[in-house]
């Protein structure tokens, strides 16, 4: 929960709302369910803007509903977004009210729903229903591109002595839908670490990588393969590897819990992530490999680091298959 002058105040909350998760109303899967229950109305109507189920759309099938000259269309897409951000704004002022996430003055937003118009949209009218309400907050997307912001952060992880002399290391993303693995490009002599992709390895989930051992091996082969290409670059890459991943993290680098959109049972006892990649990649470049793992969420705020500016305390609310979240404080400035 200490990371080199950052304070990791609190994440993966688990919030209840009667017998649910508050999260849920707020996750990508609640914003296709709005949508999904406003189509079965509009067929009332005899309207219905997609030909396909509502699994089926996709987010740039939906965004051009935003900018279609049928109003029907342009009404329909914004009314889903309206009720989506009424639920959202619900979700964060619930989460303002837990004592760690009191002093908030920036909410980031990441997750696979804000790489597109509408999630942009209902951010920023989730603003407007809060600042209705007198909570002036910022609200906005992450900095760095949702899909690469989960990699990005991972430089954060390590303080800045373990990246002096070398030109990138390697971070994972695991997620329930999509995994990802990069080098990642670290700017030298910057405090904190600025990092960018320089080459990104990722899969959407199928059914030659739903299960533990099948995703990892994926996962080795990949990072296996950005290693040669770092060397074939004469790129140096510092033996780290940082690996974001749902759920809440051990100090070995064990999942307690929280794992569940992820294939197979990554909590096991007899597992340790950070153990199955060493005993595949043991040495990088002839050193020693280090594995650091930390929740997804953590990882996408840890990637504000560089754009903060003023700012102190900031939290993260990640919209992908569920709801992550993460509250951040700058120790050694409080």
């Amino acid at each position: 929960m200490e990371l080199h002058g950052i304070r990791v105040d609190s994440y993966n909350l688990e919030i209840r709302k009667g017998d649910n998760w508050i999260g849920d109303q707020a996750s990508r899967t609640a914003f296709w369910k709005v949508c999904d229950d406003l189509r079965k109305h509009a067929r009332t109507t005899g309207f219905d803007p997609f030909d396909k189920p509502t699994p089926e759309v996709s987010k740039k099938e939906f965004d051009r509903l935003l900018r279609s000259k049928d109003v029907r269309s342009v009404v329909f897409a914004n009314s889903v977004i309206e009720t989506f951000a009424q639920q959202l704004v619900e979700v964060i002022a619930r989460f303002l009210t837990v004592k760690k996430w009191e002093r908030t003055e920036l909410i980031v937003f990441g997750g696979g729903l804000m790489s597109s118009l509408a999630g942009e949209m209902a951010i920023q009218r989730a603003t407007l229903l809060l600042a209705q309400d007198g909570l002036k907050l910022t609200l906005r997307r992450t900095a760095a591109d949702p899909d690469i912001a989960g990699l990005i952060g991972g430089a954060q992880l390590f303080p800045a002595w373990m990246l002096k002399g070398f030109d990138g290391m390697l971070a994972v993303d695991i997620g329930g839908t999509n995994i990802r693995t990069a080098i990642l490009k670290i700017k030298s002599g910057t405090q904190p670490p600025e990092a960018k992709v320089y080459k990104k390895i990722a899969w959407r989930q199928d059914k030659s990588s739903r299960s533990r051992e099948a995703a990892i091996k994926k996962m080795v082969k990949a990072l296996s393969q950005l290693i040669k290409l770092a060397k074939s670059s004469n790129l140096k890459l510092a033996p780290l590897i940082a690996i974001a991943c749902p759920g809440i993290i051990e100090d070995d680098g064990s999942i307690r819990r929280g794992d569940q959109n992820l294939p197979g049972n990554w909590q096991s006892d007899r597992f340790n992530l950070p153990e199955a990649i060493i005993s595949k990649i043991p040495k990088i470049d002839d050193h020693d490999t280090q594995v650091v793992v930390h929740n997804d969420g953590v990882i996408q705020g840890l990637s504000e680091m560089p754009t903060l500016g003023d700012v102190r305390h900031w939290a993260v609310l990640t919209i992908g298959t569920g709801l992550g979240n993460a509250k951040f404080s700058l120790a050694d400035k409080d």
